[in-house]
């Protein structure tokens, strides 16, 4: 198993990597500089937390389970996405699919 994440001061600190590594659990981290490669996916999280989580206030992780997989579902096949064109991801994957 990997756990993969950016060279921030939390995921760096002995305590954290610690428990990973007693769980045999390799490391990878993207190098110094390199913040623009997480870009797309830092922004799919903020949508995520303010588009569903921070609105619906789940109360516990069966209910959080649940209202992200619908939330991820809804934001594949039918929130449009301006970065897209006003396309969801799901059509701009068949779309490429096609070519």
């Amino acid at each position: 198993m990997y756990f993969n994440t950016d060279q921030g001061a939390q995921f760096t600190s002995q305590e954290f990597t610690r428990r990973l590594l007693d769980d045999q659990i390799l490391i990878s981290m993207d190098g110094r500089g390199r913040a623009l490669d997480n870009v797309f996916i830092e922004r799919l999280w903020r949508t995520l937390r303010y588009e569903d989580i921070y609105l619906r206030d789940y109360c516990g992780v069966m209910e959080l389970q649940t209202g992200l997989a619908d939330y991820v579902h809804f934001y594949h096949h039918e929130r449009p996405n301006s970065s897209l064109n006003g396309r969801t991801p799901a059509q701009v994957h068949a779309s490429s699919k096609a070519e």
